[in-house]
């Protein structure tokens, strides 16, 4: 979510540092600000709010300088406040850093820093680093003290560091988080994307994982974290101002799909303790004594919300074991639903602004219920009705066609189903700890589902031209057959059908032949034979499928499927209710790929808006 700018050159460097975080804006933040280094002197000037508030902050009390750097902040530790704003400095005020990410082990290592006489001042992790940093250095310059410092943290982040003590040199090191860096002449740029320096130059180079660079007015070098020099080649950015938002993909919905392990991660950050098994929500406001008294919950959502709806009923009802009713947004105020004092209302909405998901938590409240909603907008209309929020951090989602937002909501309903089920008192503390451990997984194990493009890529040249496709999924894995049969009608305009399987035999069984695709989505859990039957009743009629699996059980079809016509797309293996995050990439991946192959416009498709804010 955070945005990061670094400059040193000879341009005036506060316009370059602003304007470079306000092209980052569309990246969501809540606190801005900069650092700058004149003649020796180490100067800060931060905001809470938006850039427009540090402006006025820097137009109070000017400053300038020769390099540095520029932060926008999401608020991951510590409140969005002035004083946890970015950057922030050591001890004695010559160090500072921005950050992206979280360092896990940011509380030991303060303990230990503050035992050495360090003395904090924000309630944020970043602030770790500028002591840790302040600690490790020796004399021999800013590069060398953070990659001593580097040794000592565990997390996902990406730093930028300046230093009054190492002129002219920006630092920066990524774990996780992008960094790239801008080439100039006689200037060099460091940012968290590319539309940050685009104006100032094409030439980039994107550092990888464990890899710093070391900027100065005469060049940047690279290295990885043990100082080991590796040489890198520069990018040349041919995008436009639109296509530099997209980072070099195609389409935003493609970019959207790549961004979901940052998305789950930003989503999870700060809110999962694997060690004790606790859920911490924040932003719930509805006390543990509230929640123990609900026995009945209604779950009210529209469209790709809807669906991961019908999976939070799994989850808490599983989990929880409270009841647990799912219902259109767009219907439930035009019959008369049962409500009472001890109803929760969950509402599910990506803008917060979808106006028959406000409708129906409105009737819901007016009824008595207490309410919650799952929304991706800080402040919008659904957070500020609802009696708490758990708020995901998927970042804008500029495509039509929800991606990252709809896994990003999973994982939002997974925390909230066990801070549910802890409430009540219902979930032993290894079974928490269990699941927690699988959520951090699961953006390692989204990457390796999304090494299948290729894959899947020439899977769509062969299928792109079908007319129908069926989709079909058993327990809590067939709202994803009815999201992945969604996606595909609403970027190609193919149509398709999602059918929980053992529902087949009762209608759709009648529109298989050999020129329909089924899409059968068959991890390994306890429905898995039931599926394997389902499976083969459509080889039976000539259709052709297309398995969604668990890696470790591809051989379950070896025997049922045809190698020439068939296919199997696999995801990594993880606990069954996590397993719906998974199962989607491919066939994001799937719709995506048909709708390009059919010339459609994958971003913008024809008769849908974003947000629906009208009924």
């Amino acid at each position: 979510m955070c945005g990061i700018v670094g400059y040193v050159g000879d341009q005036p460097l506060l316009p370059v540092l602003i304007e470079g975080l306000r092209k980052l804006e569309y990246r969501g933040y809540d606190s801005a600000g900069v650092a700058v280094v004149r003649h020796g002197e180490l100067d800060i000037r931060r905001s809470a709010g938006k850039l427009s508030k540090l402006e006025d902050v820097i137009a109070t009390r000017p400053i300038t300088g020769e390099y540095g750097i520029g932060h926008t902040r999401w608020a991951t530790h510590g409140r969005p406040t002035e004083e946890n704003a970015h950057p922030h400095q050591d001890c004695k005020g010559r160090i500072v850093v921005v950050h992206n990410g979280i360092i896990e082990n940011y509380l030991e290592l303060k303990r230990a820093l503050i035992a050495a006489g360090h003395r904090f001042v924000t309630e944020t992790d970043t602030e770790v680093v500028a002591h840790l940093v302040e600690q490790e250095w020796r004399g021999d310059g800013l590069a060398a003290a953070v990659r001593r410092a580097l040794t000592q943290l565990r997390g996902l982040f990406a730093l930028v560091l300046i230093s009054a003590d190492d002129p002219d040199t920006i630092v920066a090191a990524r774990n996780g988080p992008p960094v790239v860096v801008g080439l100039g002449q006689g200037e060099f740029f460091v940012a968290s994307d590319v539309p940050a320096i685009l104006a100032h130059t094409r030439q980039v180079v994107f550092l990888d994982d464990r890899q710093m660079v070391i900027v100065t007015r005469t060049g940047a070098a690279f290295c990885d974290f043990d100082g080991v020099p590796v040489a890198r080649e520069a990018q040349t950015i041919n995008w436009d101002p639109v296509m530099a938002e997209k980072a070099g993909y195609k389409h935003f919905m493609l970019k959207e799909i790549h961004e979901q392990p940052w998305a789950v991660r930003e989503t999870i950050l700060g809110r999962a303790s694997v060690e004790s098994g606790k859920v911490f929500l924040d932003e719930m406001k509805l006390s543990p004594e509230a929640l123990r008294d609900i026995d009945r919950i209604v779950i009210l959502a529209c469209g790709t919300s809807w669906h991961s709806a019908l999976i939070g009923k799994f989850l808490i009802e599983d989990l929880a074991r409270v009841p647990v009713e799912v219902d259109y947004g767009s219907e439930y105020r035009y019959r008369d639903p049962i409500v009472e004092s001890r109803t929760l209302a969950i509402v599910i909405t990506q803008s917060g602004e979808t106006a028959d998901t406000l409708a129906a938590l409105r009737e819901a409240k007016q009824e008595g219920a207490r309410s919650i909603a799952i929304c991706n907008v800080v402040g919008s209309m659904a957070t500020r009705e609802s009696d708490g929020t758990v708020y995901t951090h998927a970042g804008p989602e500029i495509g039509v066609a929800s991606t990252k937002a709809f896994t990003a909501q999973l994982v939002a309903l997974q925390l909230l189903a066990v801070h549910i089920a802890q409430v009540r008192g219902v979930l032993t503390d290894a079974r928490a700890v269990q699941l927690l451990q699988g959520l951090e997984q699961l953006p390692r194990q989204i990457e390796e589902a999304l090494n299948e493009d290729a894959a899947i890529e020439e899977l769509a040249k062969k299928l792109h031209q079908r007319r129908d496709f069926l989709y079909l999924g058993r327990g809590i894995n067939y709202p994803i057959a009815l999201e992945g049969a969604l996606k595909l009608k609403e970027i190609s305009y193919i149509h398709a059908e999602g059918y929980p399987a053992g529902e087949m035999k009762h209608g759709p069984i009648a529109l298989i032949d050999e020129d329909l695709p089924v899409v059968a989505i068959a991890p390994n859990d306890h429905v898995l034979e039931k599926m394997i039957g389902n499976i083969q009743e459509a080889k039976a009629r000539g259709g052709q499928v297309i398995v969604v699996t668990s890696q470790s059980h591809t051989h379950a079809f070896d025997e049922i499927l045809d190698p020439a016509r068939d296919v199997v797309l696999t995801v990594p293996d993880a606990d069954p209710l996590l397993m719906p995050v998974l199962l989607t990439v491919p066939l994001q991946l799937l719709a995506y790929h048909i709708a390009v192959r059919r010339g459609c416009d994958v971003d913008q498709p024809r008769n849908l808006a974003k947000s629906v804010t009208v009924e």
